[in-house]
């Protein structure tokens, strides 16, 4: 299945207060087996994460400040990080993602759910 983040900046973001980072090259090197579910044993917290996430030296994460108004996209594939703030300046984004679902089995334990009152839209039809 194939996933495409689009991370909107708010407000600047630079290596002061977190802006993203990325390991080039992991989406084909890293497969992906850390996942963010619905907890399992409860409400709280509502969301846990299972399996082991891929280990990259830091070296290897290359920053990417962007000015409010830019879009980054993902590929779901790719390891990426966000630092902790460590400046006065807050770092308010908007995120969201879009998946492929023409025979795709989503996963049960997703933290996010389609349901039959609300299921995902399809952007694209035949």
């Amino acid at each position: 299945m194939r996933l495409t983040g689009f991370w909107i900046a708010l407000e600047d973001a630079d290596e002061d207060n977190a802006c993203l980072s990325f390991a080039p090259g992991t989406h084909k090197t890293c497969p992906v087996t850390h996942r963010m579910v619905r907890n399992p044993n409860g409400p709280s917290p509502p969301t846990v994460f299972v399996g082991d996430a891929a280990v990259v030296d830091d070296d290897k994460y290359v920053p990417v400040p962007v000015k409010k108004g830019s879009m980054v996209m993902i590929d779901g594939s790719v390891v990426h990080k966000s630092g902790a703030n460590h400046s006065d300046r807050s770092r308010n984004i908007y995120t969201f993602h879009i998946t492929e679902s023409d025979g795709v089995e989503y996963s049960g334990d997703n933290w996010l759910l389609p349901t039959a009152e609300l299921p995902f839209p399809c952007l694209f039809t035949d």
